[in-house]
């Protein structure tokens, strides 16, 4: 942990010290509580559903943004041989770079938390899924930025990182959608359910906090932080 809190804080430190960060955090304010309030009045309800069934879709276009330069601009600027040439293991900077970029989204959505604590006192307002849809949206993310990084480490060029992140980010949400899920029975119906991304944090955004889900987060982030270790240690691109 040592060797990690330093690339660590060098890593965060990277996002504030670009007016990116601030672009994307405002951003990502502006139009989800633009979205949100947009028929909030309308349904006449003190609940976020709405807000955390458009989450997915809204992080689907953040944590791309946030990934795609952690690996390939090190690769396109040449620091990435400064970088792994420390006295550091290639897991512990993948382990660092990923904690960075999820700090960098929890800040984000905790600045969100303006939203509950707003409605909350317009009626009967249920904070179990509002915590339920924080953490799954943490987890959500967590998903979401370890599939980034990934496809980060496998170019250096930033638009492509991004763009390839989005695509794939779409494909595992879609697999899981509902509309998906109502057209596939038997076998594949239960496939693309358990592999879907967006099944399981709507499963935890309703409040009801399943183990299953949770590995399946952890695992998924798991799995491609690995590929991430294993994408730099073959150091096929230099």
């Amino acid at each position: 942990m040592n060797i990690i809190k330093p690339i660590y804080k060098r890593e965060l430190r990277s996002y504030f010290n670009s007016p990116i960060a601030y672009i994307f955090i405002a951003v990502f304010l502006i139009v989800g509580n633009w979205l949100f309030f947009q028929n909030f009045f309308l349904i006449n309800q003190a609940s976020m559903r709405n807000y955390f069934s458009l989450l997915p879709w809204i992080f689907m276009f953040l944590a791309p943004a946030i990934t795609m330069r952690a690996w390939a601009e090190e690769k396109h600027s040449g620091t990435d041989e400064l970088l792994l040439t420390l006295p550091v293991r290639d897991w512990e900077v993948v382990l660092a770079k990923f904690l960075a970029a999820w700090s960098f989204l929890a800040m984000a959505l905790l600045l969100s938390l303006s939203i509950p604590f707003s409605i909350a006192g317009l009626g009967a307002f249920d904070w179990g899924p509002v915590i339920g849809g924080y953490v799954g949206g943490l987890l959500l993310g967590a998903a979401y930025l370890s599939l980034g990084l990934f496809i980060s480490s496998l170019t250096r060029n930033q638009i492509i990182a991004f763009i390839l992140s989005l695509a794939f980010c779409f494909l595992i949400f879609l697999i899981g959608a509902s509309f998906v899920l109502g057209a596939v029975t038997g076998f594949f119906g239960w496939l693309f359910s358990f592999l879907g991304i967006s099944s399981h944090f709507y499963n935890i955004a309703r409040g009801v906090l399943d183990t299953r889900d949770v590995v399946y987060y952890v695992c998924f982030a798991g799995l491609f932080l690995w590929l991430n270790v294993k994408a730099v240690e073959s150091r096929n691109w230099r």
